[in-house]
């Protein structure tokens, strides 16, 4: 354990047992009963608590709850069978990693740590939309500045996340001039605001987006990718263009994939065999029935743990 878990010692406030509509029953630690939305976090504990394998840690997409992951995958039941402890936090309304979501997963990860007395190095981090983005940028801080987080994960993936600040901007631009889909136009615009009350606009100002974003397609502002050399990478996505000329009517230019496919290959490139790009084909669908490419179900969940399996052997 380094030297960063041994500053940190955190008073639960409450510890309660959440029960969902479809009979699971998880575990519910509160450590800021102040912050509603991302102050706390959900888990679910294998058979065996003494002897846990690891940690998967997975981050909510933009402005959801730990309660909506739930019922989207059943990634933890899978953990769960091979004796992983499985953690859902969330971001909250950020779609990025900055200091307060920093803090805010720091905060979880060290109790996780003190809590269950598992190591600092048997994590994977994954993350669905703008909590893919968090979870990718999260990761290569803690192998950047390894003495400043309090872990060093094994692996990292992502389920259809935007993880470019820069293009995303650029994309939501574009989606709300174009106007061809009410959606869209909606879910941009929104999207627009919140960056901009942040930061302001990314292109006017580089040196900040620099250090939130995990991946530019232009090198000339961020290479933050370097940080993920060494480590296990996958991005998920579903690749229905068709369902998105229908539904969106956008092209594979407003897509995540297109920066994912750029950021596999470029650590591919710099000798990561463990960097992959994983596609499949109208997988994605809710938990309501709906179908939709940017869904947690495009995830394999029995094939995503026998990989961390093998991360963790």
């Amino acid at each position: 354990m380094n030297s960063y878990s041994y500053r940190y010692y955190f008073v639960i406030l409450l510890l309660v047992s959440v029960r969902f509509s479809n009979g699971q029953t998880i575990s519910k630690i509160v450590l800021d009963a102040a912050d509603t939305r991302s102050g706390y976090y959900l888990v679910t504990e294998p058979e065996k608590r003494d002897s846990i394998k690891g940690v998967l840690v997975l981050l909510a997409g933009f402005g959801q709850t730990p309660e909506h992951t739930v019922p989207e995958t059943k990634l933890h039941l899978e953990a769960k069978s091979k004796n992983i402890l499985t953690i859902f936090c969330a971001g909250g309304n950020k779609l990025y990693a900055d200091s307060i979501t920093q803090h805010k997963i720091t905060k979880i990860l060290a109790d996780v740590i003190i809590r269950y007395g598992v190591k600092s190095t048997d994590f994977v981090l994954g993350g669905f939309s703008a909590g893919g983005m968090i979870a990718m940028r999260y990761t290569e801080l803690c192998m950047e500045f390894p003495d400043k987080f309090p872990i060093k994960p094994k692996g990292i993936f992502t389920v259809d996340s935007p993880i470019d600040i820069f293009t995303i901007y650029e994309q939501l631009e574009e989606t709300a001039r174009n106007n061809y889909s009410e959606i869209a136009v909606e879910e941009a615009v929104r999207a627009i605001a919140f960056i901009k009350n942040d930061f302001g606009v990314p292109r006017e100002n580089i040196e900040t987006y620099a250090k939130l974003t995990p991946f530019s397609m232009n090198k000339a502002y961020s290479q933050n990718e370097i940080f993920l050399k060494n480590l296990a990478v996958r991005t998920y996505h579903d690749v229905d263009i068709a369902w998105r000329i229908i539904n969106r009517n956008q092209t594979v230019h407003l897509s995540n994939y297109e920066m994912s496919a750029e950021l596999i290959n470029r650590l591919v490139l710099m000798g990561n065999k463990r960097a992959e790009f994983m596609q499949s084909f109208k997988t994605g669908y809710r938990s309501n029935g709906q179908r939709h490419p940017h869904s947690w179900s495009i995830v394999d969940e029995k094939e995503l743990i026998l990989w961390m399996e093998g991360l963790l052997k």
